[in-house]
């Protein structure tokens, strides 16, 4: 699918969702995004049934939904709780889905994904296609994502992976990269962490949790996402802020590990300098693949 068509469809696709206060254009990009995943995986086929963890309020939902057709079905699984969400909660963004034209093609499910796909083991609970989309780094560590792996490997066909790539095709996509490690080595000093980077993984890690799982990588690809694509601009954001400085001392003790911290910082700021400013930022490049049980 091109671009342009991508883009045509999100449009029409975003109208489905809650428009966030920063417009029409940030929500019609993520969509967007979420159609380049599903083309860059090699398509989703019309009525298959489909689990996707990590839902949030439906960026990728509403895409694969559309992908299915009538016939198909989205079981769409999220560990967080209803009220979670601003300006909109979790409740409010699936509720308003489920009213509209398709909403019907979707099952919503607050839980833990483990303790959901652990109840989903019997034949008619299997699933052609298990989507892990930009939420592996939500995961409180890498043994959980492993366990994740094996469970989706005994309850679905394939499994279909997108998440950062921690590299940069574009110099102004670096920022994000730095942005990305600097807020993984504040919140692993955390005894706990609801941040959105949590455990940052690269797709060479997140490869290797897959194939200790028993599942078998046969397709991958990393591209470079649109520029209405703001999450570098927010993360990059995040890190400059001067909360961000009063929660690494806040949180972390040692001098040397806070000087760690602090020196990523310093780095967020001068790759942003170098490219430019804030309105130069472009988010980092993003790898899909594709796995099967071996």
């Amino acid at each position: 699918m091109s671009l342009n068509q991508n883009d045509s469809i999100a449009e029409e696709l975003s109208r489905l969702l809650l428009v966030p206060q920063n417009g029409m254009s940030t929500q019609i990009a993520q969509v967007s995004h979420r159609l380049t995943l599903i083309d860059e995986w090699g398509g989703v086929q019309s009525g298959v049934k489909i689990v996707e963890l990590g839902c949030g309020q439906g960026d990728c939902t509403i895409a694969l939904a559309n992908a299915v057709g009538e016939r198909g079905l989205v079981n769409a699984i999220d560990p967080a709780p209803p009220s979670y969400g601003a300006p909109f909660t979790v409740r409010q963004a699936q509720q308003h889905i489920t009213s509209g034209a398709l909403g019907k093609r979707i099952n919503w499910i607050a839980g833990d994904p483990l303790d959901v796909l652990s109840k989903d083991s019997s034949p008619a609970t299997t699933y052609d296609i298990g989507i892990l989309a930009h939420c592996l780094w939500y995961f409180s560590n890498p043994s959980v994502i492993r366990q994740t792996f094996e469970r989706l490997g005994s309850t679905c066909k394939r499994v279909y992976v997108a998440e950062w790539a921690l590299s940069a095709s574009k110099p102004t996509g670096l920022p994000h990269v730095f942005a990305a490690l600097t807020q993984a080595s504040l919140e692993c000093r955390k005894p706990q962490s609801d941040s959105n980077v949590r455990t940052v993984s690269s797709p060479a890690a997140i490869r290797k949790l897959a194939e200790e799982a028993g599942l078998k990588m046969v397709k991958e690809s990393t591209f470079t996402p649109n520029n209405g694509l703001l999450d570098g601009k927010w993360e990059v954001s995040a890190v400059a802020s001067a909360g961000f400085v009063k929660e690494v001392e806040d949180n972390v003790k040692d001098e040397r590990e806070r000087s760690v911290v602090f020196a990523l910082r310093d780095s967020v700021l001068r790759s942003l300098e170098a490219v430019g400013g804030r309105d130069s930022l472009t988010s980092m490049d993003v790898w899909c693949a594709v796995f099967e049980r071996a």
